[in-house]
């Protein structure tokens, strides 16, 4: 029957009918949708709580969840925007490519206390004072957001992450009554940022970080942006207002220290700065003795400069696959040189390439250059070009005594 309507009808009102149909079906679950939602009541507590940095790279800058409490509905939900799975297929080519998606997930609070706690963790909670209308926005974007057709996210870790989401949900709930500024207190790049939790907590993954992330790293963080640090967010929530009918009044109603964390010290000798400095003191002795006896050997460099070389490759292949720009124009490159690695082996006692002399000029020249980017690994990119700058002198100095190779 209703096909035979749809047939006797003309082109354009079958048209409209069809949009007319898919429309309010559409709607319809949209309704559907947010009437699956409960509705709180006046008892639900709705909190920022705030996880402390953990020993592990990826738990190493803390984490954010909003909780939403309440005892009449038996509602225990912390919704946290940071979990990823190891089990993804391709985990680490998506991992460096950043392209490995995130999702949201939601669980009560009591055995992630627990949790965190055992990994000395400190749990932090602020109490929102929102409304009851508030409360019930939030809890309906964030359950939309659990929707299975919307839980997962391209994450990116300063400006999309497990902090910055929550921002997102506070302001959907709160529109235009919110006072937020972000966190004001100091303003420093995102680097500096990072330093200020790895380099004190793991050295050497804050070197490595150093090492692959890129100029747009360096970049003054606003005020908001300072939030993609749980840290920082927590203060910036603190420091919020909400306007009400009653007057502008904090966005922070209460506070609760659920753990409070042991500072966590690196326990290691080797940092990055005592190997680095104990090479180059090294090298500069050797490279004192093998002048002093007039040697020409080359095994030091072709292992040093292999090394370097395969340290820049591995940045530019950071730098084309990266799905974003966090590790491209990356200044390490200058003394990274990637072309050393094989140009390193074309040169031996017995023979040397004529357009190896040219080569050691540009490096030199790159390696001055860089000189002027020491302060972005905490100074300990100065033994390392140390290091290249002796060993550069010593082979320019070893030319003049190795045979020229034919063109």
């Amino acid at each position: 029957m209703r096909t035979r309507i749809l047939n006797n009808m003309n082109p354009n009102n079958r048209k409209f009918f069809k949009y007319l149909v898919i429309s309010i079906l559409l709607i319809s679950q949209s309704f559907s949708a947010f009437a699956q939602f409960a509705t709180l009541s006046p008892q639900t507590k709705v909190s920022l709580v705030t996880f402390g940095p953990g020993e592990e790279l990826y738990s190493g800058f803390g984490h954010s969840a909003l909780w939403i409490y309440d005892p009449v509905l038996g509602l225990d939900a912390a919704y946290s925007y940071g979990t990823f799975s190891f089990e993804s297929g391709n985990f680490y080519i998506k991992f460096l490519r950043g392209t490995l998606p995130y999702t949201i997930s939601v669980a009560p609070m009591g055995p992630q206390v627990a949790f965190y706690r055992s990994e000395n963790r400190s749990v932090s909670e602020q109490v929102l004072n929102l409304s009851q209308a508030q409360k019930q926005k939030l809890y309906n974007y964030l359950e939309t957001n659990y929707l299975p057709q919307n839980r997962k996210y391209q994450y990116q870790y300063f400006y999309d992450n497990c902090a910055t989401r929550l921002v997102n949900a506070l302001k959907a709930a709160t529109a235009d009554s919110l006072v937020y500024t972000g966190y004001t207190k100091e303003k420093l790049s995102f680097r500096q940022w990072i330093d200020r939790y790895a380099y004190k907590q793991n050295p050497w993954a804050d070197f490595g970080m150093d090492l692959a992330i890129g100029a747009q790293s360096d970049e003054i963080a606003t005020a908001e942006q300072a939030t993609f640090l749980p840290d920082n967010l927590a203060t910036a929530f603190g420091n919020a207002k909400l306007k009400t009918s009653s007057g502008v009044q904090p966005l922070v109603m209460g506070t609760n220290d659920f753990f409070t964390a042991e500072p966590i010290k690196y326990k290691g000798t080797f940092t990055p700065m005592v190997t680095f400095w104990t090479m180059a003191v090294l090298v500069l002795a050797f490279t004192d003795w093998q002048t002093r006896k007039g040697m020409v050997n080359f095994a030091l460099d072709k292992i040093l400069f292999s090394i370097v070389g395969l340290a820049g490759w591995i940045l530019v292949t950071l730098w084309v696959i990266r799905n974003d720009d966090t590790t491209s124009w990356n200044y390490d490159l200058l003394w990274a040189f990637p072309l050393w690695l094989p140009l390193i082996f074309f040169i031996s006692k017995h023979r040397k390439p004529y357009w190896f002399q040219f080569l050691l000029i540009l490096y030199g020249f790159l390696l001055l250059c860089a000189t002027g980017n020491v302060l972005k690994h905490n100074y300990v990119v100065i033994p390392i070009l140390l290091t290249l700058i002796v060993r550069v002198y010593y082979i320019n100095n070893s030319l003049s005594k190795i045979p020229q190779r034919a063109k």
